[in-house]
């Protein structure tokens, strides 16, 4: 039975399945009949193709669906400015239309629109939108404003991004790409990450199309969505996702090792289980750790990496994000989200750790060594390139020389260990 206080779950214009919330505001989900029978994707390795219910009590579809929100400060404004109750059935019917993925979420009575619409931000209305960092609800009437859900605690939004002009996205119409902003506490945040993404493409790494735009002397990142492909006629497809903690059935709550979240060696595995391209996206996974501990990038939790499901049926890893070298910031915490055989202290690991890394992941020790050497060359062959790089074309940025030296410490401690 299909109760108004239902939300529906779409891809496109079909219908996925139904959620439902319980006396305790724990969410259940099912599978349409239709789309069991046209047997479409699965929305998560947690969550297969079955005609039972997943029902609140069970938690796992709860925890996939409350993943897609923002987390922090985020959501506490966005809870505050919509004037919402604080439940994550409550956020999604809110602002569910347009998620991180494919599908978009809407009360049962509302169809999604196949008549995109956007309202274009001007200089000014950018300006208002790097100062409130984010925070677009307040220009739109209740049956207009955006429905934009971002999981994380980052201020952020998603807009399109289309001749050169931003443009808020309206109903459930899809984004192209996600500004974020600088924070009151920590205001180089777009330069490191933009800085730390360059380094990370520099030494091999995939990872997402990112730079730096500044209004009125405010920096932010301005970043290409991996899940939204822009075809020839102008349409956006989006492209199904979920990131680790969603397909390992985890909370957002857990995404910390540390916290009771997944280890390394969980996500390798996943990887390895379901990846078309095992070999390619484990080494990648496995060196994004390695640069993790080399970059100063102490956050790179389960919920920073991905699944990509592509149109054409295969699952890759998703390119990475959210990589900034959170040891140049003062007052964040040291301590890597994943240890290393162990330990959490990136400054302390040494050989004996990567073994042990290795074993867990049931890797070869010496293939560990040598991807962390050669990571570990690159990165000091490369770091005087990068910020070169970056100030030609962001100019004079001193605050780097606090990567620099926290990179080049990191890179000689490491080979000199191993």
């Amino acid at each position: 039975m299909i109760d108004d206080d239902g939300l529906n779950v779409w891809l496109e214009d079909r219908l996925v399945g139904y959620l439902w919330r319980n006396a305790i505001d724990y969410i259940g989900f099912r599978y349409d009949e239709s789309w069991l029978q046209l047997r479409g994707l699965s929305v998560s390795q947690m969550l297969p193709l079955q005609v039972e219910e997943f029902s609140p009590e069970q938690g796992v579809a709860h925890r996939f669906f409350a993943n897609l929100l923002p987390e922090g400060g985020a959501r506490e404004n966005i809870v505050r400015n919509l004037k919402l109750s604080n439940t994550d059935f409550d956020l999604l019917r809110a602002i569910g239309g347009e998620c991180a993925g494919a599908l978009s979420i809407l009360p049962v009575e509302q169809q999604p629109s196949t008549r995109y619409q956007s309202t274009h931000i001007d200089n000014t209305g950018l300006r208002q939108l790097i100062t409130r960092r984010g925070y677009i609800f307040g220009n739109h009437t209740d049956t207009e404003r955006p429905r934009l859900s971002l999981a994380g605690a980052q201020d952020k939004c998603a807009v399109i991004y289309k001749d050169a002009e931003y443009y808020n996205p309206l109903g459930n119409t899809p984004s192209t790409h996600i500004l974020k902003f600088e924070s009151p506490d920590y205001r180089n945040l777009p330069v490191y990450e933009v800085f730390t993404s360059h380094l990370a493409r520099l030494v091999g790494l995939p990872v997402v199309d990112i730079e730096l735009r500044k209004v009125d002397k405010k920096q932010y990142a301005h970043i290409k969505r991996y899940d939204r492909v822009v075809l020839s006629d102008g349409r956006v497809e989006r492209i199904h996702q979920e990131d680790f903690c969603q397909a390992l059935g985890y909370s957002h709550t857990k995404k910390y090792q540390h916290d009771g979240g997944p280890s390394f060696a969980q996500c390798l595995i996943l990887l390895r289980n379901i990846s078309d391209d095992p070999v390619n996206d484990i080494q990648h996974l496995l060196r994004w750790q390695i640069f993790n501990v080399l970059g100063g990038n102490s956050d790179g939790h389960a919920k920073n990496l991905s699944l990509l499901y592509l149109p054409d049926g295969r699952v890759r890893l998703a390119p990475f994000y959210d990589l900034i070298c959170t040891r140049a910031i003062d007052r964040i915490d040291v301590n890597l989200a994943f240890d290393v055989g162990g330990q959490r202290n990136p400054s302390n690991v040494d050989n004996d750790n990567w073994v042990e890394f290795a074993g867990a992941a049931d890797v070869g020790a010496r293939y560990v060594s040598k991807l962390v050497v050669a990571t570990a060359r690159l990165l000091i062959k490369y770091l005087p390139e990068a910020r070169l790089d970056f100030e030609q074309r962001y100019g004079n940025t001193p605050s780097l020389q606090r990567i620099e030296k926290i990179v080049q410490s990191q890179c000689k401690r490491i080979t000199a260990s191993l």
